[in-house]
């Protein structure tokens, strides 16, 4: 997903044991012959584990903080964040006049896209519904775009062969080899027959392959805690790669925090 869709994030990103690298095949030999042998020095080159990709941070403003100061140059004097405001939020229904003067970004429309405001003022429930309906409708698209394939291995496995070893793994053979899986050809053909949105990204083939349920739960908690999430305290929260292990970390993490803020507490969302 890293080198596939969105940028990597090296600033907020953060770096954990690396993931198990596939294990060599094995013959099948006898129970006294499959015993350790004797340990031998060997020159293996060290796992490594992919950026994170982070199109969109969850800012938790700090009460003292001004609404004038939600300009892309503020965002980076104050967060150290160099994005834009997204309207990645919806707003309650029949906002007040007086409410939507604590709105940010607010656009029209039923419901209304912003930028951020008090969670109180944020449909998080509506949010997290829509985005699961709609994950429920791209799976349904994505199994049968992929009937009759194999599992595939998904791009991280790739990219963190090509990143422990550059030289004799570059990345467009490291490219080119997660490309060739027929399952992932299958997603390629479809999207290039039906072209537009909704198409099954090749970048969430973890995602789908572990099934309908966590594919839409995934969506509908992404929705709301975006890739990545900046406390009110300063404290950054995100996954320590694109494999979908970390991506749950980080979204059990985000919306532990997310519970705990008060209704008066701001959101913002910034797409970097």
């Amino acid at each position: 997903m890293s080198a596939l869709n969105g940028t990597p994030l090296t600033r907020h990103g953060s770096r954990v044991p690396a993931m198990p690298t596939r294990p060599a095949t094995v013959q099948a030999t006898s129970a006294f012959a499959r015993r350790p042998a004797p340990t031998q020095a060997t020159t293996a080159a060290p796992a490594v584990t992919p950026a994170p990709t982070i199109a969109t941070m969850i800012v938790c403003l700090p009460d003292e903080l001004p609404y004038e100061a939600f300009t892309a140059h503020q965002l980076h004097t104050q967060f150290g964040v160099a994005g834009t405001l997204t309207p990645l939020f919806w707003a309650v229904a029949r906002l007040r006049l007086w409410q939507r003067q604590q709105m940010i970004g607010l656009r029209k429309g039923r419901p209304a896209p912003c930028a951020g405001g008090p969670v109180r003022l944020l449909d998080l429930q509506g949010m997290r519904h829509a985005a699961g309906v709609g994950a429920g409708i791209r799976y349904q698209v994505w199994q049968q775009a992929v009937h009759g394939t194999r599992p595939a291995t998904p791009w991280p496995v790739f990219e963190s062969r090509h990143l422990a070893d550059p030289q004799k793994y570059p990345f467009e053979a490291a490219s080119a080899d997660f490309h060739a899986q027929p399952r992932v050809n299958a997603m390629r053909m479809h999207a290039a027959a039906a072209p537009g949105s909704g198409q099954p990204n090749p970048g969430e083939l973890e995602m789908y392959q572990a099934g309908p349920l966590t594919y839409q739960h995934y969506h509908a908690l992404s929705a709301i805690a975006g890739d990545a999430l900046l406390t009110a305290d300063g404290r950054k929260l995100a996954p320590a790669s694109d494999a979908l292990a970390h991506r749950v970390t980080y979204l059990e993490q985000a919306l532990r925090y997310l519970d705990t803020v008060e209704p008066g507490q701001r959101l913002l969302a910034v797409a970097l």
